[in-house]
């Protein structure tokens, strides 16, 4: 059976319909920019293009990062994701344990070196050689040089591997770094806490539709995703520019609120996709549920971004 005929079946099963399928070729195109005529190439990587190989690396963290990227209320989404990538290592996922989980490490960095993504979910503890981070019987550090280097690329998802996130806050007595600070080691990041899974996926299809990761920002972030901030993109920023004169060309979402800034949203500083996105099959997000963005997608959160309810 061909891969795209197994992967249909595969969905069918699941319960996902085709028209459910070529939805979410659309949002993932229209979320990394490019045009609907890109939506048949993104339905044929995803089901046709050689599945990358994967090892996810879980460190300094709260599994939230995970969580995010294999829950989704996609209803088809966890299930499809291990269609589209080979995810020969995650300590919570796989089956094996112990001396079975070291093996499958080994196994992938000598078969596939130079040709598997790293994903890194968390921090790096660096203080006193790593000694505050361990997984069976190692220093996070030190998995962390022994596995990084070898990859095609790394991509850190989640602000704690990105920049430090919260295991990186004051007064950080583990001396938690994120991954390029620890090893010295260029990064993609896909910042978030937790970041939404889309970003992730669509920097994995950027891979398999062109040969290449997508292009970043200053701070390794993809354009596509964290070009702009939160609150140029936000449907209640019209409040904040022109007050009650913005009312011809509102959206029925900005008529419900205005804008958060005075209760210490943190839109303007924080390069995100949320408002176009959402969470939960697009449903809502903070801001739109009435709460302001705390900037978990920044460098400094926790400490630079906190009193989270004062101005900036």
């Amino acid at each position: 059976m061909k891969r795209d005929e197994h992967v249909a079946r595969a969905m069918r099963e699941g319960g996902v319909s085709r028209r459910d399928f070529m939805k979410f070729c659309t949002l993932l195109s229209a979320t990394m920019g490019l045009s609907p005529s890109f939506v048949p190439r993104i339905a044929r990587a995803l089901t046709t293009a050689p599945r990358p190989p994967v090892v996810w690396l879980a460190f300094a963290e709260c599994t939230g990062c995970a969580e995010s990227t294999f829950r989704t209320t996609y209803p088809w989404f966890d299930q499809f994701l291990l269609e589209i990538v080979s995810m020969d290592f995650h300590e919570t996922l796989m089956a094996p344990s112990g001396e079975g989980a070291k093996k499958s490490l080994q196994d992938t960095l000598k078969k596939h070196e130079g040709a598997f993504f790293c994903v890194v979910d968390g921090a790096i503890p660096t203080a006193d050689n790593g000694v505050y981070g361990m997984v069976g019987g190692r220093t996070m550090l030190e998995l962390a040089r022994e596995v990084c280097p070898k990859a095609l690329a790394t991509l850190c998802v989640g602000t704690c591997s990105s920049y430090g996130g919260i295991p990186a806050a004051a007064p950080n007595p583990t001396g938690a770094k994120s991954v390029k600070e620890a090893l010295g080691l260029e990064t993609v990041n896909i910042p978030g806490c937790p970041p939404n899974p889309i970003n992730f996926v669509g920097t994995v299809v950027n891979h398999l539709l062109f040969g290449k990761l997508p292009q970043l920002d200053h701070l390794g972030r993809p354009l596509f995703a964290y070009g702009k901030t939160v609150h140029d993109l936000c449907h209640r920023r019209s409040h904040f520019e022109w007050g009650e004169f913005a009312t011809s060309f509102q959206s029925p979402e900005a008529e419900k609120g205005y804008c958060l800034y005075e209760l210490g949203c943190k839109g303007p500083e924080t390069h995100n996709n949320c408002p176009l996105v959402k969470f939960n099959e697009g449903t809502s997000w903070p801001v739109q549920a009435g709460h302001p963005c705390i900037g978990c997608s920044e460098p400094g959160f926790w400490d630079r971004l906190s009193p989270f309810y004062k101005p900036l």
